[in-house]
């Protein structure tokens, strides 16, 4: 995907990345955040606590400094900020964090199994396997906790948090909104496969396939087009 200029509207940015979640399988009543790196460097842009990503407002955005304190917004910071704080400090290419608790990607992640490409979707996050932390399945909830999950990130895209949820990093918010939304599919896809392969392995795709797959499929191009569909699908969803 091209270069994305930072929003104009940075909580407005956000209040849509959150529906947008919320409509692909990332809604978990009020839990969950997503968050946009601040274009003047002041921290990052993330909901308040308690409300949910379908409901969101631009008076649920906050400005919260890259030490976890509120700089604009109402109410207390939320208590996983660290998340966001830890991964954009260890990371100047994420400009997105994603955290949630999608209900296939927490189910998988618990099997121990790896990702499998079973289809398209998997193959923007393996080869090699998707990164896993499994040093609690608490909330994150300490700086500590917030950089031993960026450790975890590494330089990958995403992140299972074992018996937890997952993270997602991107330069912008329709590079890890949309992985977000891939990985969820991906996750889904391969339990149905294994629900319905018994004993039975399965066939996916090897390394070179996968691989050659990302590039074809998950392009700029088609990550803009996928990126511009799920906008236009909220859009007539709020009409």
């Amino acid at each position: 995907m091209a270069a994305e200029a930072a929003p104009a509207d940075p909580r407005g940015a956000v209040v849509e990345a959150g529906r947008i979640l919320a409509a692909n399988g990332h809604a978990d009543l009020v839990w969950g955040h997503v968050s946009l790196r601040d274009a003047d460097g002041r921290g990052l842009w993330l909901k308040r606590p308690g409300r949910g990503f379908d409901e969101l407002a631009e008076d649920d955005i906050q400005l919260i400094d890259l030490d976890g304190n509120v700089v604009e917004g109402r109410g207390p910071a939320h208590l996983e900020r660290f998340i966001h704080t830890e991964v954009m400090r260890a990371r100047p290419d994420v400009s997105c964090v994603v955290h949630t608790h999608p209900e296939a990607a927490t189910t998988l992640a618990s099997t121990g199994l790896p990702l499998q490409p079973v289809a398209h979707e998997a193959t923007l996050f393996v080869p090699p396997d998707i990164a896993r932390f499994v040093e609690t399945g608490d909330l994150i909830r300490t700086p500590e906790l917030g950089a031993a999950v960026a450790a975890a990130l590494g330089d990958r895209n995403a992140l299972l948090l074992v018996n937890h949820g997952v993270v997602v990093a991107g330069p912008s918010i329709p590079e890890a909104v949309f992985a977000a939304v891939l990985l969820e599919k991906a996750c889904r896809m391969q339990l149905l496969a294994l629900s319905a392969a018994g004993r039975r392995a399965l066939h996916v795709s090897d390394d070179a396939e996968a691989l050659a797959k990302r590039a074809r499929c998950y392009s700029a191009e088609q990550l803009h087009h996928g990126w511009s569909y799920l906008r236009r699908r909220e859009e007539r969803t709020d009409h």
